[in-house]
């Protein structure tokens, strides 16, 4: 059984919730009163104790206030609450980093990563390639670092070999999401890097604001990849997370919409990785180059 510590909360993120229920199994009716809405509505749809992901156990958590690391417990079914972060080290096997704050991941990461602890970062690792690169050098092997948008993880965001063969070659893709820039545009980068193929370079064509507080981003990332335009519509939007392909030959709409499975999948992933001892070099290669990207559209 791999016992996993879990760091949360960031404002308008669920994820320690979500994550350790689906390590844990949890309580409907704390689960209820944890402010997130979506969260008890599709852990109700799943099957339980099926759904429970086999040979993990989320064993200890803290949160900047005690009041919500309780709640997050009692939801949860975690066994241990901690005063400091650092109160875990030697009594868990590795590191969720459930706050998508970028700008505090180096902070907390940095006393799991020295002690060799495998850490999940959640998105986006960091917001600029500065900070990418001095998170990976606090580690004490290669490979010890695993972050991901779950959404790379969704089946519906997977794009079959008879789906490209239809599609032919790429001239123009498309992706969209609520929220806003820092939080949410990983969610296109990093499942965008994975389901095109797409590499190279990337190459700003344009960026600016939309909306309140939305952002746009074109990027080109060599001569025959097609353009890439990225929105994030901002925190009023209810649009959905969605890509358009455009191809020599057709076209195609890939909608995000199961949650549930996209975190569970990306967990398992992160089990694999403690279990295997890190993430192959390719990983690493990919996910610098979608930190290039989100830096290039917070400009």
């Amino acid at each position: 059984m791999l016992r996993l510590g879990i760091i949360g909360l960031s404002p308008g993120n669920g994820h320690p919730y979500s994550w350790s229920a689906i390590c844990n199994g949890y309580d409907p009716k704390y689960m209820e009163k944890c402010g997130f809405p979506v969260i008890p509505k599709y852990l109700a749809q799943q099957k339980w104790p099926a759904a429970r992901l086999p040979g993990v156990e989320v064993t200890h958590v803290w949160t900047q206030e005690r009041e919500l690391s309780e709640r997050i417990s009692l939801a949860g079914r975690i066994a241990h609450i901690v005063d400091q972060p650092e109160d875990m080290l030697g009594q868990i096997d590795a590191l969720l980093l459930a706050r998508d704050d970028a700008e505090n991941h180096l902070e907390f990461a940095k006393p799991f990563l020295q002690s060799g602890l495998p850490v999940y970062i959640d998105k986006p690792m960091a917001l600029d390639v500065e900070t990418f690169d001095a998170l990976h050098s606090l580690q004490t092997h290669p490979g010890q670092i695993f972050t991901c948008s779950a959404v790379r993880f969704a089946s519906e965001m997977r794009l079959s070999p008879e789906q490209a063969t239809g599609l032919g070659p790429l001239t123009l893709v498309t992706g969209t999401t609520p929220k806003c820039w820092d939080t949410y545009a990983m969610h296109l980068i990093d499942p965008l890097l994975r389901f095109s193929g797409i590499s190279g370079q990337p190459r700003r064509l344009f960026s600016s604001s939309i909306g309140v507080d939305g952002r746009i981003l074109g990027v080109q990332m060599g001569e025959k990849c097609p353009d890439i335009v990225l929105t994030v519509l901002g925190s009023n939007s209810h649009a959905p997370l969605e890509f358009v392909l455009h191809g020599e030959l057709g076209c195609l709409r890939m909608k995000f919409g199961d949650s549930f499975s996209a975190f569970r999948s990306a967990l398992g992933a992160f089990l694999d990785h403690c279990r295997r001892g890190g993430t192959p070099r390719h990983e690493y290669e990919t996910y610098r180059r979608a930190v290039e990207i989100l830096e290039m559209g917070r400009i």
